[in-house]
């Protein structure tokens, strides 16, 4: 019987310059609404992936790590798209079933988007691509600017990502030399049929300041718009007891030591709490929670995430997106990563990017004492 959560990696080749748009620094770091493009194009694929490898351009691979913690894998990218994925590949784990290859320039393509391509693939298909109708008339030229042919655009479709692959399959298609613009052209070389399903209009390709622009709408939409951002953080020290379950991020971490708190000491949580508190004006996680509120004493994580959202609510604000990076040497976060993620989107309602480090044995983390983490919220007012 196949498991309900299918292994998945997502590579995001993300080596590509930003000279389109007169940056100095690479496409994936330009920002987008307070954050980078490869940060929101990994905030939207977390949620279905249980790997995920960026291929950074050169001189920049430390620098993309520090968005992510140990969460994501960021390796040196190549010289073109092709080069990049065939690095990444070396790099994904044997026991992947799928692989979706994502552009950093399509940032805002949605969660929904990567599950209809997976549903696809669990389905028996080997390729999967999203499409969108062509608009224009598209017409071939030669060398002197002469019209050689019209396409009947009926038939015509512009390519998004994420592309969908079986992991053997774009193996094998990665064994060929050509330097595709995308996977499924060399998928189509080896003579496999490439299944085609809707993209979506969010999914555009960000190349130039103008589609920084229309990007932006997507996320807080046009006109006069009240954006909040929070920060939050949380801490507390492992128990001396044996009792004390540790829960983190809404999930339950059987075998490992627990924290002490007033509620359940789910740090993940109360930051993520702390920092939509502190967006949204309505005081921070003491004054909501605190200790000299007894009815919160011994609460879940749970409990205080689905509350703190519904005054959120109240006060008329929407959750667009929620960052938070768990600090501390144990537990190991990787192989539950796709599971907090998964849990905390569905209680926030919203896209959740979740990343792990360590202080490499510097300070209360770091000598292993406790947890903390530090949680980022991005709102707008209805």
């Amino acid at each position: 019987m196949r498991s309900l959560l299918p292994k998945v990696c997502v590579i995001i080749p993300a080596a590509g310059s930003g000279e389109r748009f007169g940056a100095t620094i690479p496409k994936a770091l330009v920002q987008l609404v307070g954050r980078t493009l490869i940060e929101h194009a990994v905030a939207n694929m977390s949620p279905v992936a249980t790997q995920i490898i960026v291929a950074a351009p050169a001189g920049y691979v430390n620098q993309i790590r520090t968005f992510f913690g140990d969460s994501v894998e960021v390796i040196e990218g190549g010289a073109t798209r092709t080069q990049s994925v065939k690095l990444a590949l070396a790099k994904v784990d044997e026991d992947i079933e799928y692989v979706l290859v994502h552009d950093a320039a399509r940032s805002l393509a949605s969660t929904e988007l990567a599950n209809r391509v997976i549903r696809e693939l669990i389905k028996g298909e080997k390729a999967v691509i999203p499409v969108m109708p062509v608009s224009d008339t598209i017409k071939r030229i030669d060398k002197d600017g002469y019209v050689t042919k019209t396409y009947n655009r009926s038939k015509l479709r512009a390519v998004q990502t994420p592309q969908g692959f079986l992991h053997g399959t774009l193996i094998a298609a990665h064994k060929s030399k050509s330097d595709a613009t995308d996977d499924a052209g060399l998928i189509e070389e080896l003579g496999y049929p490439v299944k085609t399903i809707d993209g979506e209009e969010r999914a555009l390709k960000i190349t130039r300041t103008e589609d920084l622009e229309t990007a932006t709408k997507y996320l807080i939409g046009s006109g006069d718009v009240d954006i909040r951002v929070g920060i939050g953080t949380d801490t507390h020290a492992f128990s001396t007891g044996s009792s004390r379950e540790l829960w983190l991020g809404g999930l339950l971490w059987r075998g490992e030591t627990g924290v002490d708190g007033h509620s359940d000491g789910d740090v993940a949580i109360h930051a993520i709490c702390d920092a939509l508190f502190t967006a949204s004006g309505l005081g921070d996680l003491g004054s909501n929670f605190g200790v000299d509120r007894p009815e919160y004493k011994g609460a879940s994580g749970e409990q205080l995430l689905r509350e703190t959202l519904q005054r959120v609510n109240l006060a008329g604000f929407a959750i667009q997106n929620i960052s938070v990076q768990i600090i501390g040497n144990k537990p190991k976060i990787g192989p539950r990563r796709s599971e907090l993620i998964s849990r905390l989107s569905s209680l926030l309602e919203a896209p959740v990017s979740v990343s792990a480090t360590t202080t490499d044995g510097l300070g209360f983390t770091g000598e292993g004492k406790g947890l903390s983490a530090i949680a980022t919220a991005l709102i707008v007012r209805k």
